[in-house]
């Protein structure tokens, strides 16, 4: 568990092709992963505890810099295109050699871990990096092994290797651009270099567990997950980054599960992971208490959070390296949290859309067909200001609110999902986080204990006597009342000054969304196709 220097090595690289490393230090606590960290300088402590690091040029994912590597064993699961791109195994082995090589003389941190709360379909994996900080990453967000015989055996059924100083040469590597992050699954292997951004490590992990998992009738969620009353009161909450998914999930009337990567099993729903991944830019204490606590806390991670190095008190609402400042922690830190990770099946889905057009109603039943051609939409919309070159609202389109991570066809994620609606029940419900009374720059964002009220009212079950209005342009079955939730806020249209601006950005809005559905449509059923657009243009 402590140093065990070359002989460990010996035992455990080796089988990695890793030779002729310096110490190399195996699972190594958090506080000796803070001392390793702060000794090589790699971050600076702050105020109460927390460490804070850079990471540099990329402060957040590179995915046009991810690629499977073609091979005969996973070549026909993978759905090939612009998000899955293949990679060619010669370049693959002349860059792992080069990574070897790499490694060579370097001080090493390895973590030994799982992914998956339950037995049934824990994957056993193992993290290796030149980065103290990204070991503690990995430690935090992880699940850990305690028995220490076991540990001893620990046998990964997949390996991370995370060079983040080692550079791709696109001309003689064959990559897009000098970072990496090459998924080879015929080795049961991830390579990332070229870039210090720690997301990179959990995302490829989900990313396996993505692809792992279907066959086994399994359905892999980028989804948030509580519980109320007992851990048969699940909700799961879908959506993309910005849409509320971890800030809604740790409710203090609920327990938490996990804030993003679930599976849903024939027993039930389990976490992927033992830690949250949270964006803390602008974090209020009064709106979101329990995530603003974590970044006061020892253990957790701040990944390019503003500090006064003297007073060493922090600066959340400073955006001045990225909109994207991330916290790290273990779920322990938040005070309602499940350690076990392993509920029942979900009562209620919620998907989660941050509407920057100010159209979609702040809450809507949808049916089981409306379900899956949501499902298969994933829509969010993304802001000016939160990427270069963004100056109107964007929408954006991610099938199963995770594009990026579904290695295979999106229809297999979304008929698992209908399978276990239909068998299990489950109400399903979308809601709009994003903007009400005028689209982005004229309305303003739906008040967040707003939202919080609809929410908790759908999952109480309050919502499902009051009167429901159908959308005429979406479709969707709008409340037209819910507790401590003014009635206008309802209605998206009343709210706009312009109800015929209104009406123009609805069905603009809806053309969108048909438009990217045509690519489902002929592998979907005729119900589900039919579960889309009331008026699209």
């Amino acid at each position: 568990m402590g140093f065990e220097g070359k002989d460990r090595m010996a035992q455990g690289l080796l089988v990695h092709g890793i030779t002729n490393a310096d110490t190399v230090w195996w699972n190594r606590s958090t506080p000796a992963l803070y001392e390793h960290a702060l000794h090589r300088r790699e971050g600076l402590l702050a105020h109460l505890g927390p460490l804070v690091v850079r990471t540099g040029e990329y402060t957040g994912r590179s995915p046009d810099d991810r690629y499977f590597v073609r091979e005969p064993s996973s070549d026909g699961s993978i759905s090939w295109g612009k998000v899955n791109r293949p990679f060619d195994e010669g370049k693959y082995d002349a860059l792992r050699s080069r990574l070897t090589t790499y490694f060579q003389g370097k001080e090493l941190f390895v973590q030994d871990c799982y992914a998956g709360a339950d037995p049934s379909f824990r994957v056993p994996i193992r993290i290796i990096t030149e980065m103290a900080w990204h070991s503690l990453f990995a430690r935090n967000m992880f699940l850990h092994e305690r028995d220490k015989a076991k540990l001893d055996g620990h046998v990964p059924a997949f390996t991370v290797i995370d060079a983040p100083g080692l550079h791709a040469s696109p001309d003689k590597d064959g990559t897009r651009s000098e970072v990496f992050i090459l998924i080879h699954f015929g080795r049961r292997e991830v390579l990332i270099g070229g870039t210090l951004y720690a997301g990179e490590i959990k995302k490829s992990i989900f990313t396996v567990m993505s692809y792992l998992l279907p066959p086994e009738g399994v359905l892999p969620m980028h989804c948030s997950a509580n519980f109320g009353e007992d851990t048969n009161d699940v909700a799961i909450l879908f959506g993309l980054s910005g849409t509320g998914k971890t800030t809604l999930s740790a409710d203090p009337e609920r327990t938490l599960v996990g804030d993003d990567e679930h599976g849903w099993s024939d027993k039930g729903v389990f976490n992927f992971e033992g830690g949250c991944y949270a964006k803390v830019i602008r974090l209020s204490p009064e709106a979101e208490p329990e995530i603003y606590e974590t970044t006061r806390r020892f253990g957790t991670i701040l990944e390019n959070v503003a500090m006064d190095t003297t007073t060493r008190r922090l600066d959340l609402a400073d955006d001045s390296l990225t909109e994207n400042t991330r916290a790290s922690y273990p779920l322990s830190h938040i005070p309602k949290a499940m350690r076990v990770g392993v509920v029942g099946h979900p009562r209620h889905i919620v998907m989660l859309a941050a509407d920057a057009f100010g159209v979609l109603p702040p809450i809507a039943r949808l049916s089981p067909a409306q379900a899956m051609y949501h499902f298969l939409s994933g829509y969010t919309a993304k802001v000016a200001g939160t990427e270069r070159g963004i100056v109107q609202p964007q929408a954006t389109f991610s099938a199963c609110f995770g594009a990026p991570f579904m290695v295979r066809s999106p229809v297999v994620y979304s008929d698992l999902l209908g399978e276990k609606i239909a068998r299990h029940k489950a109400s399903v419900w979308l809601v709009n986080t994003g903007w009400n009374g005028g689209s982005y720059g004229v309305g303003s964002r739906i008040r967040l204990p707003y939202t919080r009220a609809m929410l908790r009212a759908a999952l109480g079950g309050r919502l499902d006597s009051v009167e429901m209005k159908e959308d005429p342009v979406f479709g969707l079955l709008v409340p037209q009342a819910c507790p401590d939730v003014p009635k206008e806020v309802l209605n998206p249209r009343t709210a706009w000054k312009d109800e015929r601006a209104y009406d123009a950005r609805a069905r603009s809005l809806a053309g969108m969304f048909e438009e990217n559905f045509a690519q489902f449509a002929g592998d979907v059923t005729p119900e589900v196709r039919a579960a889309g657009m009331r008026k699209a243009s």
